[in-house]
């Protein structure tokens, strides 16, 4: 068993109907925490890594972590590169051994967005390997103009080939100051229009049941970052405060990591993605 691509297992929730967790992880404990969770649950996982987190862990050092992550715990697993905006940096992660790979052009022009898009889709398939994009943006908080249009999407999907799609229905990345409003009528338009798997970034503190929801109407991956972080940083904090002269880090590390496995757990059982495997 190896590091497998997003494409089946995200048809897979497309046609049953619930959505794979896309957890961020960012070092050994962190996948060990996840890669548990998932193993615990019986689901499938795809682990996120950011171009700023293979900066700071190394390329071959995840790729490695990864495998032996899996070799370990025995369940279907994507590596997937997160938010890209370099085509070089995603080439490198398809050589290195990732299998899933986000193009981020959700800034630049449609037309860029697209030419991007096709050329980082012309490479990862020679590998067979998935790729993600961003139509709309993700990022800030309001703005209709950042929105996901329907039309648009389909032209878009039509014009790359792209294999998901990550779409912008009200979520932003970070914390909420106040519960986000999703716009389920625009989900459905973008669903009925394209015929790829979609993606939701900035899920990160989404009430429950807007997540039911959006699953409910096509959504097929979620991305989870914030809520594994704060729980991490807050139990290892509380840790070293309660016992400030502790210096083994197998030791402080192991509360922020079962608080990781529990959410990730948690988050596993809303998808709907237990006991898929």
């Amino acid at each position: 068993m190896d590091i497998i691509s997003t494409r089946n297992m995200l048809l897979k929730a497309k046609q049953g109907k619930y959505a794979i967790p896309a957890f961020n992880i960012y070092n050994l404990e962190t996948m060990q925490a996840v890669m548990e969770a998932a193993a615990n649950m019986k689901s499938p996982v795809i682990l996120a890594t950011s171009p700023s987190t293979i900066k700071y862990t190394g390329l071959d050092t995840l790729v490695s972590l990864v495998r032996s992550g899996i070799k370990e715990y025995k369940i279907p697993a994507a590596l997937h590169l997160d938010h890209c905006t370099d085509l070089e940096l995603l080439r490198q992660c398809i050589s290195a051994g990732y299998k899933s790979v986000m193009i981020d052009a959700s800034q630049e022009s449609f037309e860029e967005n697209i030419r991007k898009t096709k050329e980082a889709v012309h490479f990862a398939h020679k590998y067979d390997a998935t790729v993600e994009a961003e139509l709309g943006h993700v990022g800030g908080r309001g703005g209709e103009d950042i929105f996901t249009d329907p039309d648009a999407a389909l032209e878009f999907v039509n014009k790359t080939d792209v294999d998901s799609l990550a779409i912008a229905i009200g979520t932003v990345h970070g914390l909420y100051k106040s519960e986000p409003k999703l716009d389920f009528e625009r989900l459905i338009s973008i669903e009925e229009r394209t015929n790829v798997p979609l993606v939701l970034h900035g899920a990160s503190g989404v009430p429950d049941k807007s997540i039911v929801r959006a699953i409910e109407l096509g959504i097929c991956k979620i991305n989870i970052a914030t809520e594994l972080k704060v729980p991490f940083a807050r139990e290892t904090g509380k840790f070293l405060q309660e016992q400030p002269e502790e210096m083994d880090p197998r030791k402080y590390f192991a509360p922020g990591k079962e608080a990781i496995k529990k959410a990730a757990m948690v988050k596993i059982e809303i998808f709907g993605s237990s006991k898929k495997i």
